[in-house]
């Protein structure tokens, strides 16, 4: 099991950028496919991005291709994820976790405390 912690959250308006940041503590990430899910006010989670633990790009879901862009960074243990063009319907908390592909689809574990995100318009 691996502690993630995220970071890079904050405030801004409709257009603008933000970079989460996902570290852990005590472990590498390194051997590990990393991605983001999201939790928006009254909706059930949505799976984001699934970065696998080469740095290739597993899974984006439809509705941030083109605005948002995950990498890693091995020598820093982190793994990143660019967000531009944010909506407002981009407003939640944001948690980093393992990723896999299962039975129904990518599915994720060990989420961290997560990082919110507000969008305002």
């Amino acid at each position: 099991q691996v502690q993630l912690v995220e970071s890079g959250g904050g405030s801004v308006q409709a257009g603008g950028s933000l970079r989460l940041s996902c570290t852990s503590r005590g472990s590498s990430l390194n051997d590990y496919a990393i991605g983001w899910v999201r939790q928006r006010p009254g909706k059930q989670s949505e799976g984001v991005s699934c970065i696998n633990s080469s740095g290739g790009n597993a899974f984006s879901a439809d509705f941030v291709k083109g605005r948002f862009t995950g990498s890693r960074d091995k020598a820093k243990n982190a793994v990143y994820l660019q967000m531009d063009r944010l909506k407002s319907e981009d407003t939640g908390m944001y948690y980093c976790a393992t990723c896999w592909y299962g039975v129904g689809g990518y599915e994720y574990e060990d989420r961290g405390q997560g990082t919110q995100v507000t969008v305002s318009s």
